[in-house]
């Protein structure tokens, strides 16, 4: 009665690749979607969709309009848009995006951070050595410093 519906994730056009095989050590700025199928160490910034294949392996801070993650991040990612984390995808760091989707199989170890598109900044380390944690550059408008970044509670009890 009901047909299969059979989704495939939309991959954008690459407009620059960085292709299995390849090293590359620096800082990338781009108003233009990425694709990184090697290794790469340094900060990523797009306006953008980035997309990290299977085979990558990333130690960056990467900042875009949507991230697709396939392959290994070790680093924080910041989207005004989404993050899709693969079956294959694993992070190892800290996220703020809008829109967050796990498949299964996929990793995340770190924190999540659900932000409005307009409210997305970039994650930067902790200068407190004993807060080793990624954390938000500063607080949304309006709120305090300990409404921001208060643990959740339970009504219960």
């Amino acid at each position: 009665m009901f047909k299969e519906s059979k989704r495939k994730l939309s991959t954008p056009v690459t407009d620059t690749l960085l292709a299995n095989g390849t090293s590359f050590e620096g800082t990338v700025e781009s108003e233009a979607n990425i694709r990184i199928d090697g290794h790469f160490q340094g900060d990523i910034r797009s306006t953008h969709t980035i997309i990290i294949g299977e085979t990558a392996v990333v130690r960056s801070d990467i900042i875009a309009r949507d991230v697709v993650l396939a392959g290994k991040v070790f680093g924080s990612i910041t989207t005004e848009g989404r993050l899709t984390i693969t079956p294959t995808g694993e992070l190892y760091g800290n996220t703020a995006a809008a829109a967050l989707i796990i498949s299964e199989g996929g990793v995340l170890e770190g924190t999540s951070q659900m932000v409005r598109t307009k409210d997305a900044e970039p994650l930067t380390q902790a200068n407190d050595s004993n807060d080793e944690s990624l954390t938000r550059s500063d607080t949304y408008p309006g709120k305090s410093q300990e409404n921001s970044q208060a643990p959740l509670q339970s009504e219960a009890g």
